[in-house]
């Protein structure tokens, strides 16, 4: 029994050892959020670089699509 509880103690340590390291694919880290990702597939209307419009947007979004608590209501 303490030889099976060893050997599964020595399988969990070198499970660390295969994972491989993950990198940050969320984008560019240096860009603002308004400066866009120069893809095609953006909300109509916005312009990319421009802040103001960006926070139009996210404002617009808060208020009307993602505000779940005017949903419940």
């Amino acid at each position: 029994m303490k030889t099976i509880f060893m050997a599964l103690a020595v399988v969990a340590m070198l499970t660390a050892c295969g994972e491989k390291p993950q990198a940050n694919s969320a984008g560019k880290h240096d860009v603002a959020p308004y400066g866009g990702t120069g893809k095609a597939f953006v909300d109509s209307g916005w312009k990319e670089s421009d802040k103001l419009s960006w926070q139009s947007h996210l404002k617009a979004r808060t208020q009307y699509g993602q505000n779940d608590h005017g949903r419940t209501n």
